[in-house]
């Protein structure tokens, strides 16, 4: 059957769920999901029957896919300090992106996903997450079946090792956020140690591009004095701060005086605790979300966060 560009547009969120899933990026997932058009209009353009279109998108978004994560490992093996994806705002305009939240989108568990290959990452996703079936996998990967149960046997067990703890966001948790982030802005070093976690962890990604921390913190009360510095040294600056929900959960867009952004700074609560807070201040993976700062001239190069 010919591919419509009604039928196009039903299948982007689709394959940018797989594409961003698989890659952490808004951009590099965008690009796949272009090149997967691309492949689409080869094959009709060469007289190839498409006969199940989902099918067809989604194998040729997880190949691609796996064939970009491949090449940005390489980078990932000597990047400057932690990685984190690319925040994705929950309010995102653009239909594509309008994909649902859960867990599997949250920024800490897409961390945890780097600890797999990326024929394991694409295995534990489409059984995991979309619910594909082993044999539909192993035409996606090109393996065998029973190789695809080892796969997904040994990605669940890397996976369960790190994975977050996650609660999902309601009533309850959107008030302990609003909370938090008062006490954050207010620079409350006892309000943020009493909504902090005791094993606590901040990330800060830079990735050599914006000064940022090279080793997580770790623990309630050095989290809640560095988070309050980060804040005395904004408020000297005149930072501004905005709420606005990424990846399912609550987080903080941090703007320079002239409005540009400078940060997202995202949090995931569980057992009404704040138990990881990642600052993603790499302007390489703000960009798609407007006018970015430059944090290196706003702190004369030495303030990290």
């Amino acid at each position: 059957m010919a591919i419509t560009g009604e039928t196009q547009e039903a299948l982007r969120p689709l394959m940018f769920s797989i594409a961003y899933r698989m890659l952490g990026s808004v951009a590099d997932a965008e690009d796949v999901v272009q090149d997967a058009y691309l492949r689409l209009h080869e094959q009709e353009i060469a007289g190839e029957e498409i006969r199940n279109p989902d099918a067809f998108a989604v194998t040729v978004t997880t190949r691609l896919a796996i064939d970009v994560l491949r090449s940005a490992r390489r980078n990932r093996e000597v990047y400057v300090g932690p990685w984190m994806p690319e925040p994705l705002p929950d309010d995102d305009a653009d239909p594509a992106h309008r994909i649902e939240r859960d867990e599997t989108l949250s920024f800490a568990f897409l961390a945890v996903l780097e600890r797999l290959g990326p024929v394991e990452r694409a295995v534990f996703l489409l059984r995991e997450v979309f619910a594909y079936d082993y044999r539909d996998i192993a035409e996606v990967v090109d393996r065998e079946e029973a190789a695809c149960r080892q796969i997904l046997h040994r990605a669940k067990a890397r996976v369960a090792e790190r994975r977050p703890r996650f609660d999902g966001i309601d009533e309850r948790d959107s008030a302990l956020a609003d909370a938090f982030f008062a006490a954050l802005q207010a620079g409350d070093v006892d309000g943020l140690i009493d909504r902090l976690a005791d094993d606590v962890v901040f990330y800060g990604d830079g990735g050599g591009r914006a000064p940022a921390i090279q080793h997580p913190v770790h623990g309630a009360v050095a989290v809640a004095r560095f988070l309050a510095g980060l804040v005395r040294r904004g408020s000297q600056v005149g930072v501004r701060f905005e709420l606005r929900p990424v990846n399912g959960g609550p987080a903080l867009w941090v703007r320079g005086p002239d409005g540009a952004l400078l940060s997202v700074l995202m949090v995931e609560f569980a057992d009404g605790t704040a138990q990881v807070i990642a600052n993603q201040l790499n302007p390489e993976k703000l960009a798609h979300l407007g006018p970015v700062g430059d944090l290196y001239a706003l702190f004369g190069g030495r303030a990290e966060a």
